[in-house]
């Protein structure tokens, strides 16, 4: 299959096919793609908020928490990928059959493009509050208008090159914009006692904690882009490019900067991405245009590439596989350019909401794959994802995965914010159990067809 393969590299043709050797990226270029995630003002905003409501001290516990265990899950994640060569997608269908595995895709790309609508809308507002002649449906066009053609290069030809071109920019951004802060306002020890009026929140770290559970969406994007890893790579993209060097820049130096910052610039409004966009752009002008251009349009070629490639792979189950994947980038831009229109925020953030769990089950899931010796015992060491061999619907992964997520769901939903805490820790403990245990007694006939056995 792996010769089916366009010519040119195009990594989007690997979103249904395992990554051959001859695909597969040197350290550093893919270094440079995937530290595009590090760079989106909402790492500085959602810690700075956490900080406002729970007390920097509880902020930066989670922070640091976060970091470890984004930092080992990864590093296991980024291994795996790299071995097998398959994609979020391709290995959903070993976990919940070819139909199952739909499911999977569609909330990755839907997140996906949330996310793109997100960061593109912060984009926008800037540059519309900078050119007050341009209208603000007129800045998203323009967001959208160059942000798609950015995704229609490879991760292997282009992406890499482009945010190795930009992260210096947006490390030069970030320091400019706490020196000027600084400069501006005066410094003082204030944002390390930030928190609510009543004080810092007993247990905080924990909420702080468990709202970065929200966010591993990231562990399906590490799996896409560590994919592309060289084998004789694998040791250093598991503890460096998806390790703790990473989220220790991404979260912890992010987030205390962005603490500080909320803290010493003022805000109109509440505090949120654009408001402290806005604040940097008044505060450096045209340059803090730049940087905030630079930031967003670094993680949102990770996000446009992310829902088209996994938009790709989700309608090749339903016969448009034959479809181009530039086709499906394009698409995307028009989904996020809707929605930026129909200014469905907040319906958006109850979906990820929701999402989020379903992502946090997947997770447990795959590390339970992973882990567990039971699938090698079945299929003699051998990875069982074409569509013509899989089951439809696998009775192992899916009632894992539903099952968890259910308990999740009922826990977000129930009334007192204290249960809602664990509503992603307990999907992720009951989704990994639950596998396991299914796991350790499932027959091939789950996993592949009767007449492939």
């Amino acid at each position: 299959m792996a010769g089916n393969i366009k010519k040119h590299g195009d990594s989007a043709d690997c979103a249904l096919v395992a990554v051959p050797d001859n695909q597969r990226m040197s350290k550093g270029s893919l270094t440079m793609a995937w530290w595009a995630i590090c760079s989106a003002m909402f790492w500085l905003v959602v810690s700075a908020t956490l900080a406002m409501n729970f007390g920097t001290q509880n902020a930066i516990i989670g922070l640091l928490l976060s970091v470890v265990t984004y930092a080992a899950i990864n590093g296991v994640i980024a291994r795996y990928a790299i071995k097998t060569g398959l994609s979020v997608a391709l290995f959903s269908r070993v976990l919940f059959g070819r139909t199952g595995a739909a499911l999977a895709t569609l909330i990755f790309f839907a997140t996906a493009i949330y996310y793109s609508v997100f960061e593109g809308s912060v984009i926008a507002i800037a540059i519309q509050n900078y050119f007050s002649g341009l209208t603000l449906n007129q800045a998203y066009l323009l967001v959208v208008l160059y942000s798609v053609p950015l995704v229609f290069g490879s991760v292997q030809t282009w992406l890499d090159k482009f945010n190795g071109v930009l992260l210096p920019l947006y490390l030069l951004g970030l320091i400019a914009v706490v020196v000027m802060a600084v400069g501006e306002y005066g410094y003082s020890s204030a944002w390390l006692e930030m928190g609510p009026e009543s004080g810092p929140v007993s247990n905080g770290w924990w909420d702080c904690f468990t709202y970065f559970m929200g966010v591993w969406i990231l562990m399906m994007y590490t799996w896409d882009y560590a994919r592309f890893g060289r084998q004789e790579d694998a040791g250093y993209h598991a503890s460096f490019n998806f390790g703790l060097p990473f989220y220790i820049f991404t979260f912890l130096i992010n987030g205390l900067i962005g603490i500080f910052l909320a803290a010493t610039i003022p805000t109109q409004g509440g505090l949120s991405e654009v408001s402290v966009v806005l604040a940097i752009v008044e505060l450096m002008g045209i340059w803090g245009l730049l940087f905030v251009w630079v930031s967003q349009t670094r993680i949102n070629t990770a996000n446009f590439f992310m829902a088209a490639s996994n938009m790709h792979a989700f309608f090749g189950r339903f016969g448009l596989a034959g479809v181009p994947y530039m086709v499906w980038a394009v698409v995307v831009g028009m989904v996020v350019y809707a929605l930026m229109l129909l200014n469905v925020f907040s319906y958006i953030l109850q979906a990820l909401a929701y999402q989020s769990i379903f992502v946090v089950a997947w997770v447990a899931i795959a590390l339970a794959h992973i882990f567990s010796p039971k699938y090698d015992q079945l299929f003699d060491g051998k990875l069982e994802y074409q569509p013509d061999r899989v089951t439809s619907f696998n009775p192992c992964g899916l009632t894992a995965w539903f099952f968890a997520a259910g308990l999740g769901i009922v826990l977000l939903n129930v009334d007192g914010a204290a249960l809602a805490s664990y509503s992603a820790p307990v999907t992720f403990v009951s989704a990994f159990g639950a596998y396991w245990l299914l796991l350790g007694n499932a027959k091939r006939s789950w996993f592949i067809r009767a007449s492939c056995s």
